[in-house]
């Protein structure tokens, strides 16, 4: 009998390791590895919402350059940067600039010149590439709407970021640093959030006869979807290390897309920001 059990034992035991063998991968061995990172705008932008920050103010730029070392631990060979493709000639201008001279002046700094070029200087990145795709939509097409089948989720939805912020302020219990607002940026909670709030919350807005919500949200799907063509166009080698930098709400759609990619090997943001 004790030579039953073993030999069954011993049949289940390698039944489990074949199986263990047998798992589906989902990742080329060469994956590509990759680091992106949700950003609030530091300068002027066109979005709906931005974050109180003075890009000109020594305090706030030396808090930036302090998060650069620790993106720096990354070390990337190539920078993606929210600017579109046919203006990546000037962006390669004003970056080879910076590295010629750190010191310089931006007329209109942002993350890109604070961050980006900051931190391809220090890991010797040679050059960068706009992928950004231009596509406007309209998201208040809710209050737009005559008649709203649902009036209610919108409006509570509402309410619940209002006090998930104020409950996060009184954690705090100070000022957030931008380290504080990047951590908050790349925590997936918030990635999540940030769909919810640009894209998939249109979902209940519409008429009766219509579906003007949906028609919006698929229009900033669409261009975040291009956005990650654009990543594609980007000439890599298999040892390169990808530096993206991108508005938080582009950020967590890309999450999605870089997690599934055989092609890409998606690091962990938030273990850079501990």
């Amino acid at each position: 009998m004790k030579y039953l059990i073993l030999f069954a034992l011993t049949f289940i035991l390698n039944q489990f390791i074949h199986a263990q063998e047998q798992q589906f991968k989902t990742k080329f061995d060469d994956a590509i590895p990759v680091l992106s990172v949700g950003t609030f705008h530091m300068g002027f932008t066109s979005d709906a919402t931005r974050t109180e920050f003075n890009p000109r103010d020594p305090k706030s730029i030396q808090e930036v350059h302090d998060l650069v070392k620790r993106f720096e631990v990354f070390r990337p060979t190539v920078l993606m940067l929210e600017v579109l493709p046919e203006q990546e000639k000037n962006l390669q201008a004003r970056y080879d600039a910076y590295l010629a001279n750190p010191k310089m002046k931006f007329e209109h700094p942002s993350e890109i010149e604070l961050l980006a070029f900051e931190l391809g200087r220090r890991a010797g990145v040679k050059k960068v590439y706009g992928i950004d795709y231009a596509e406007g939509y309209n998201y208040n097409v809710f209050q737009e709407l005559n008649i709203k089948v649902d009036s209610l989720t919108i409006p509570r939805y509402g309410k619940l970021v209002q006090q998930n912020e104020a409950n996060y302020l009184k954690q705090l219990n100070r000022k957030p640093r931008v380290i504080d607002m990047f951590r908050v940026n790349n925590s997936n909670e918030y990635l999540d959030f940030l769909i919810n709030i640009n894209a998939d919350m249109l979902l209940y807005a519409s008429s009766p006869a219509g579906q003007e919500g949906a028609e919006e949200a698929a229009k900033f799907y669409h261009r975040n979807l291009l956005m990650f063509s654009n990543v594609n166009k980007v000439p890599l080698h298999r040892n390169d290390r990808v530096f993206v930098l991108l508005g938080a709400t582009h950020t967590a759609f890309f999450r999605e897309w870089f997690n599934r990619s055989p092609k890409y090997k998606l690091e962990n943001t938030l273990e850079y920001l501990k």
